[in-house]
């Protein structure tokens, strides 16, 4: 396979803001190169096997060498890779993509530029300021404030808009040059600090005030905008995003947290993910292959998560099987997840229960479960005791068989454990019993306390939100409390629920 490069911008930092080009191209890369105003939770969006590259660039701290940029790309496009360099904003915006672009060229490397959105236009847009109005401004202008006894301030200072990146640094040169070439000091000016983000700061002031205003202040990564269009900043309707300003912590399994952080992410919500579950093959497949030779014998097979689809039918591949074994055998299966998990094999299940929990599939079950053979391959420790039982009161021949396990981690992730001790998480989410008894674990583990007092005390005005019955039964067994169940047991649905609970304050 021919490797290419793919320059793409991934816009403002915010990953609600990304192009779908560029999270197709995220999600399928071999080796993505980044920069550092990139927004952290778009690495979360690549394959577990692709290589991951900091290239910082960013200014006034340490950055990669651009030749080593350069060579990086060569180098691993040289390899037959997919490579994904990611830049903030548009690439061709001051992001000295023409360096890169050229030592591809020479080196007769494949490559495509994708463009981002750039937050000259996108800060003053989410802040609601226009960059032209029929009355106050017919043009605007982009610069860069970083060498800015190289521009012309003559011309620039007839413009009726200004919007300039890069500049806070040389925030009092600017607004000299401008007031030296008769811009008036009353003019209003803007600067959009971290836009799109929870951290969003944004500083109103005049030519003639704005130094004495932010004077102290870290503003960088900023947007200034200089011009009448500033004071029109009312005509933005905008509503902040449902979980805007909230800090959520997902506890799943690692190779599990992507769609779920992406979910929350579209409603405005910072995510930190705390993996909580290992997903491991079982301790032996001999169960499961037995299973599998003898597939023919059975007349249902009940699958309850996307984990027993994926390994059931990576199991079969392996030992030289295929799809077609499973043409007279009805499948079974709880939720929309492990539904459209399923259709990636091309098959559709035969029996949904409702409400996507497992108890309710034997009171709904299409058929009599007297004598039926059912093979249920499941995690191997810990899981749907209560099923079980309940097939066989019926008196089906119900056949378990290990197809994973699920462990928990050794250590609470670094930065998980880091925003719950400073107290910055508001919502803590649980997708299931095992991710509850294993958070609790690993709190244990971490306080070296056994006292649930300790434990509990951590998650004081935290909001503890469960996606159905049976994790919120646990929560109430360990954490004492669940402030919000999911109506809908899936994680859309768990979204759902987070927003309507704060949008009702």
């Amino acid at each position: 396979m021919n490797g290419k490069v793919y320059l793409v911008g991934s816009g403002i930092g915010n990953i609600n803001y990304l192009t779908l080009r560029a999270y197709n191209l995220l999600s399928q890369a071999e080796v993505l190169i980044y920069d550092a105003l990139v927004d952290n939770n778009l690495l979360n969006l690549v394959p577990d096997n692709c290589l991951i590259i900091n290239v910082g660039k960013r200014g006034g701290q340490p950055s990669t060498k651009q030749n080593k940029i350069n060579y990086l790309l060569i180098n691993y496009c040289s390899q037959g890779k997919q490579v994904v360099r990611l830049k903030s904003g548009n690439p061709i915006i001051f992001g000295r993509i023409n360096e890169e672009i050229k030592a591809l060229q020479e080196a007769n490397c494949n490559y495509e530029l994708v463009p981002g959105i750039s937050s000259a236009l996108a800060a003053p847009l989410l802040t609601g300021i226009p960059l032209t109005d029929k009355e106050n401004s017919h043009c605007f202008t982009v610069l860069t404030g970083h060498q800015p006894d190289l521009l012309d301030w003559e011309t620039l200072a007839k413009i009726d808009t200004l919007v300039i990146l890069m500049g806070t640094r040389n925030l009092e040169t600017i607004v000299n040059k401008l007031i030296s070439h008769e811009r008036s000091p009353d003019e209003p000016i803007a600067i959009i600090q971290n836009s799109g983000s929870e951290q969003e700061k944004v500083y109103i002031g005049t030519l003639k005030t704005i130094i004495e205003q932010v004077s102290g202040l870290s503003l960088s990564p900023a947007i200034i905008v200089i011009g009448n269009v500033v004071n029109l900043r009312y005509m933005s309707s905008s509503s902040p995003l449902p979980l805007a300003q909230k800090t959520i912590l997902i506890t799943r399994a690692k190779e599990q947290s992507s769609q779920f952080s992406l979910l929350l992410q579209q409603q405005g919500a910072k995510t930190i993910e705390m993996p909580a579950l290992e997903i491991l093959p079982p301790s032996s497949w001999d169960q499961l292959d037995l299973a599998i030779e003898t597939l023919s014998s059975f007349d249902w097979l009940i699958l309850t998560s996307a984990n027993g689809v994926n390994f059931f039918f990576q199991r079969l591949k392996e030992l030289g099987k295929d799809i077609r074994l499973l043409g007279n055998i009805k499948i079974a299966v709880v939720g929309k997840k492990t539904a459209s998990c399923l259709q990636q094999y091309h098959l559709t299940p035969d029996f949904i229960p409702p409400n996507f929990i497992a108890d309710q599939l034997i009171d709904h079950f299409p058929e009599s479960l007297k004598h039926q053979k059912i093979l249920f391959p499941r995690v191997e420790t810990g899981g749907r005791e209560i099923l079980v039982k309940e097939l066989q009161k019926q008196e089906a021949n119900i056949i378990e068989v290990p197809a994973y396990q699920s462990g928990c981690p050794d250590k609470i992730d670094a930065q998980a454990w880091e925003a719950l001790q400073n107290k910055q998480i508001n919502i803590i989410t649980f997708a299931s019993s095992k991710t509850v008894t294993n958070f609790y674990k690993l709190l244990q583990k971490a306080l070296n306390t056994s006292s649930k007092v300790d434990i509990l005390s951590l998650l004081d005005n935290v909001c503890l939100a469960s996606i159905g019955p049976q994790t919120s039964k646990t929560c109430h067994e360990l954490l004492d409390r669940v402030n919000l169940e999911a109506k809908e047991y899936t994680l859309e649905g768990l979204t759902k629920e987070l927003v309507q609970y704060f949008s009702r304050g």
